[in-house]
């Protein structure tokens, strides 16, 4: 449910994006309203836009970085012989060359990142958002990238069985099982992914776990349980969200926002996240990812096969293990390339997701206390600029999500909650 009005500075679990730090004074609770002119202060407005300037240039040089590492060693011959290279210290078969070749990808990958990412951290812990240590944090990357070569060397090593079956039509068969790769992850994420950087504890009965029950019952939305990460162990950001489909779906509070927001504000933010699921967000999430990753694919087959790039990159065919590197570049780059339009399409979301929240609480001024509480706890920038918006925000800005809170209570039917 939290903001983005920029690139997301990343924190080690890779569940959700949760932006800012504690505020001085008015965070510690809703207090009045303000009006649309004076939800922030210029003192709340300024701490957001200056988190934003010290933590951007991180994050957007982790990025940069990354993809000039892929396109280096991919439109050069330079990732052919790191291939070589890598394979021959495993005796330099195809297998080898395939799974070190991919290995040393990631670890690159990662290892040119991990400056900036400690950049971003370091600048979010000025602001009070990090209670995590320089060696959890390390251990935290650790996982990230043991985590990452579990995934990707078994998918390696798939993908290059099939360019030696044929690799003019790889492709085909590589795009589906990409497609059921994708809906596979987004149905085991939250039991095999999420548990290796947070611990989630069911929510002890209570009048906030029945409230919380009691609205998604209201809602016509079953929910497998209420868990609490421990996302302070990391950060004291707040958020909130649902993960999961059918069996594995649960409703996930950060311990965070439990232990700072009021709780019709916890509501608030529930029947949002209650929206992703009324409006399968989820499932459409999935369905769209699958396809997504099939024309990935389908892409990468068609720029495969130009002859210029296999030149530019030393190898004569996708089949030969040295065009790894040039496959993980020309998915950096439709990646790089697709982000702005995933993005306006999470805004959008989200919005809807707003609206929803709105509409089963009927809580208006609770809403615009709610925006208010997790802009100035994150420390978010509440109205960025909109080329930084447009670009990277997930969500709308506080401010847009707060004036469209305020037009939905202008044109509510009568009996819509005031305060």
């Amino acid at each position: 449910m939290t903001d983005s009005a920029g690139p997301a500075p990343g924190t080690p679990a890779p569940s959700r994006e949760p932006h800012g730090t504690p505020s001085p004074g008015p965070a510690s609770g809703p207090g009045p309203t303000p009006g649309p002119a004076s939800d922030f202060t210029p003192a709340e407005r300024a701490r957001g836009r200056a988190l934003r300037r010290a933590q951007v240039p991180w994050a957007l040089g982790g990025r940069l970085a990354g993809l000039a590492l892929a396109l280096a060693l991919g439109l050069t011959p330079a990732g052919a012989g790191l291939v070589t290279a890598v394979g021959g210290w495993f005796g330099g078969s195809r297998t080898a060359e395939v799974l070190a070749g991919a290995a040393a990808l990631v670890v690159l990958g990662q290892a040119v990142q991990l400056p900036f990412g400690a950049g971003v951290r370091s600048a979010r812990a000025r602001y009070g958002l990090v209670t995590q240590g320089w060696v959890g944090w390390a251990v935290d990357a650790l996982r990230g990238l043991a985590l990452t070569l579990v995934l990707a060397l078994p998918v390696a090593l798939g993908l290059f069985a099939l360019t030696a079956w044929s690799p003019d039509h790889w492709w085909l068969p590589a795009a589906g099982a990409a497609a059921l790769l994708t809906a596979a992850l987004s149905f085991l994420y939250p039991l095999l992914v999420e548990p290796v950087f947070n611990r989630f504890t069911p929510m002890p009965p209570g009048p906030l776990r029945s409230a919380l029950l009691a609205l998604a019952d209201q809602d016509g939305v079953r929910v497998r349980d209420v868990l609490v990460a421990d996302a302070s162990r990391r950060t004291t950001a707040l958020n909130a969200y649902v993960s999961g489909l059918g069996a594995t779906r649960r409703i996930v509070a950060y311990d965070t926002l439990l232990s700072t927001a009021e709780p019709r504000e916890v509501e608030l933010v529930v029947a949002h996240e209650l929206g992703h699921v009324k409006h399968r967000d989820v499932l459409t999430g999935t369905l769209l990812g699958a396809l997504g990753a099939a024309v990935v694919v389908a892409l990468l087959g068609l720029l495969t096969g130009w002859g210029p790039l296999l030149s530019a990159a030393g190898v004569a065919d996708v089949a030969d293990p040295r065009a790894l590197p040039l496959l993980a570049a020309c998915a950096s780059l439709l990646g790089a390339l697709s982000g702005p339009v995933q993005c306006a399409t999470s805004r959008r979301i989200e919005a809807r997701a707003d609206r929803h929240a709105l509409e089963l609480t009927s809580d208006a001024e609770q809403f615009v206390a709610m925006q208010r509480r997790l802009a100035l706890v994150n420390v978010s920038d509440v109205d960025p600029p909109r080329a930084l918006e447009l670009l990277f925000a997930t969500h709308p800005s506080a401010t847009r999500r707060i004036a469209a809170a305020r037009a939905w209570q202008a044109s509510a039917p009568d009996g819509t909650r005031t305060g």
